[in-house]
């Protein structure tokens, strides 16, 4: 019996907690009411001459969302203190950096599309080159249906009756995150949605979304990126046109505030406005930054 309760996530108590903090944690009891929501603008030009350049050099198909990811987990390892996670109204700091990507999948025969979402541990270490490959096998096992942990997270929900779909939800978010027990041997993925999640809505064509904080997931950050549309900008003093994009985000204000906020802003801007120098390193020509 000993062996098989194992721990699911690497954690650590924090320490040091501010009174703020505690006043944050108390005030609300989950994750359904302290959402805060932020959005940032971004130059979009060099990141897309940088991904048409990796594309040349690499052959792999680099899009937006592993850019954000891996900036965002680059974010994480700035400022650790927003890579926890809430148990017992305590936080605990995560050893690793694990993100998230929701990507749609097309639909069945019902007609209705699913949502699939993958996970890339230790996302802070990992080349731009490592996410794609990594995110390219995820998301094709599970398109062909051929991920056994998803599909058998499926096959578990079409079973359980909608009257409970809420109650068996906090049950396991519960076991998996508050009791921290590892269910892969139940047939549940380890840790699947991560300290953060990104799911792109401009792929959808939409330029802005809010997403609400998903309570059994854990999850405290939401990133949404948006559709990179045509703008004037001011450049010089000059309006100019430009490449733009929004980027939302949703955040539990329990324990992510605005400092934190602040660095995931910060390190994103400065990865996706300067690519070329915070990203991997090409061998391909590139252009000349605008």
């Amino acid at each position: 019996m000993a062996g098989w309760i194992m721990p699911h996530l690497d954690l650590v108590p924090k320490q040091e907690i501010s009174s703020f903090r505690k006043l944050a944690i108390g005030s609300w009891r989950t994750a359904y009411d302290p959402s805060v929501y932020g959005t940032l603008t971004l130059r979009m030009d060099r990141a897309l001459d940088y991904i048409q350049a990796f594309r040349r050099s690499t052959g792999r198909r680099l899009t937006v969302t592993h850019l954000i990811a891996k900036a965002c987990a680059e974010a994480l390892r700035r400022c650790p203190d927003a890579n926890a996670i809430l148990r017992w109204n305590k936080i605990y700091l995560r050893r690793g950096v694990t993100v998230s990507v929701l990507v749609v999948q097309a639909a069945g025969g019902d007609g209705e599309a699913d949502l699939t979402v993958t996970t890339i541990e230790r996302a802070h270490e990992k080349s731009l080159v490592q996410i794609v490959d990594e995110l390219d096998r995820t998301i094709e096992r599970a398109r062909r249906r051929r991920d056994r942990a998803v599909e058998g997270t499926k096959r578990a929900t079409r079973h359980i009756p909608f009257l409970f779909m809420n109650a068996s939800l906090r049950l396991l978010s519960f076991m998996m995150y508050t009791l921290n027990l590892d269910l892969s041997k139940l047939g549940l993925p380890r840790d699947p949605f991560g300290a953060l999640t990104v799911t792109n809505v401009g792929s959808l064509g939409l330029e802005n979304a809010y997403v609400p904080l998903v309570p059994y997931t854990r999850t405290p950050v939401l990133v949404v990126p948006g559709v990179v549309r045509d703008e004037p900008v001011v450049e010089d003093g000059k309006v100019v046109p430009g490449k733009v994009m929004r980027v939302s985000a949703t955040f539990d204000h329990r324990f992510i505030d605005g400092f934190h906020a602040s660095v995931l802003a910060r390190t994103v801007r400065e990865m996706l406005e300067d690519p070329f120098r915070c990203f991997d390193r090409l061998d391909a020509d590139v252009p000349t930054p605008r």
